[in-house]
């Protein structure tokens, strides 16, 4: 998505106090202590290891690194991750 239509769709999202996460096709993630990860508007796992996933989303490739890591549950709008989380970051 262009800068140009991305910043119209921002300021059509905060006119019409629309979530911005469906509006703008980027992930909501929620981060419970260090033993879960939720993430909303997925595209889907790229790789899956008991120390590291990647999941492609709207903004980049989010990778979680940790210990023991499980995929709790996957739907078709969220994945939940589980185990000892170390670190979260973009791609």
């Amino acid at each position: 998505m262009s800068s140009k239509s991305y910043k119209i769709k921002e300021k059509i999202s905060d006119a019409l106090e629309l979530p911005k996460d469906i509006t703008l096709d980027i992930p909501k993630i929620v981060i419970l202590g260090t033993d879960s990860v939720s993430i909303e508007n997925h595209k889907g796992i790229i790789s899956y290891k008991d120390n590291e996933v990647r999941i492609n989303t709207g903004s980049g490739i989010l990778t979680i690194t940790g210990h023991k890591l499980a995929i709790k549950s996957i739907i078709l709008e969220e994945i939940i991750i589980i185990g000892k989380i170390d670190s979260i970051g973009y791609r």
